[in-house]
Order: structure tokens, then C-alpha cells, then sequence
């Protein structure tokens, strides 16, 4: 019994261990200046899909970029693009707003998660929608790339 209290104590002794360096090196990669710029990144990313706008948006996503919609679609970079260059449809979507955004910052990856609000006018009907996304941004020579952005509804 004294060795399996003696196993218990070592191994949460290795656990408190390995979460303080956990959170040692998250702390050390994530920069206030780090998490300015993906805030900056996500607010570009949807001022992008609002005006269609497929020359900013090729700055923010990278060369290998995939979609996976919220049906579980893969979509790759170049489908992504051409869709993207006349996606939202002004007589459809009244407004399209993100909220709650999280940006969790790991050394050279980040995920930045948002909630979407989309206010569409269907046939003179107002209706609402939620989604919910996660994008994933790698920092490649000091910059940040987005290289996959992963749709789904909001419950």
C-alpha cells in the first residue's frame, strides 16, 4: 500500500510538474503583441468575406490553406478562393458579425475561435443564424499564416 501511495505521489508530483511548464511556455509565446495581431488577422479575415475582397485575404491565408465546411468538406486553397470572391451576397446576408473571439497562442501555432452572427433576408423573411469557427494560424519567419480555417453551427 506505502508503494502505491508512494507511485500516486510521484506521478501527480510529475503532473503539477509538467503543467506548470506547460503554462511556463505558453506564457512565453504568448505575447500581447502576438494576440494584437491575430485580433487584427480575424477582424481582416471577415472584412474579407464582407466585401469579397480576395487580394487582402490571399495575405492572411497560406500557400496550403484548407477549408473544411461545416458539412465536413475539405475545400482546398484554390475552390476556397474562387467562392470566396463572391461569397457574400449583400441581397441575401443583411450583416455578418463575429463575436467571443479566443485566441490561444502555442509557441508557433495559434487558434483563433470565434462565434458568427449572420442576419439574412430570405425571400422577405428575416431570419438569424449562429456558427461557431476555429482558425488555425502558423507563424512562418516571424508573420502569421492562416492554414486552416474549420466551419460548424452553433447550437
Amino acid at each position: 500500500m506505502k508503494r502505491v501511495l508512494t507511485g500516486l505521489l510521484l506521478l501527480m508530483t510529475a503532473f503539477q510538474i509538467q503543467a506548470q511548464l506547460h503554462t511556463k511556455e505558453r506564457m512565453k509565446y504568448n505575447t500581447r503583441k502576438d494576440s494584437l495581431e491575430l485580433n487584427r488577422l480575424n477582424a481582416q479575415f471577415i472584412q474579407d468575406f464582407i466585401t469579397n475582397d480576395t487580394v487582402a485575404h490571399n495575405q492572411i491565408i497560406y500557400k496550403d490553406f484548407v477549408c473544411i465546411t461545416s458539412s465536413g468538406e475539405i475545400v482546398e486553397r484554390d475552390a476556397y478562393m474562387k467562392e470566396w470572391a463572391h461569397g457574400y451576397d449583400s441581397s441575401y446576408l443583411i450583416s455578418f458579425t463575429k463575436e467571443n473571439e479566443s485566441i490561444r497562442i502555442f509557441g508557433d501555432m495559434a487558434l483563433v475561435r470565434s462565434e458568427t452572427l449572420a442576419v439574412f433576408n430570405d425571400k422577405g423573411t428575416i431570419g438569424r443564424r449562429r456558427g461557431i469557427y476555429t482558425d488555425t494560424y502558423v507563424r512562418v519567419s516571424g508573420r502569421w499564416w492562416c492554414v486552416q480555417a474549420q466551419l460548424g453551427p452553433k447550437k
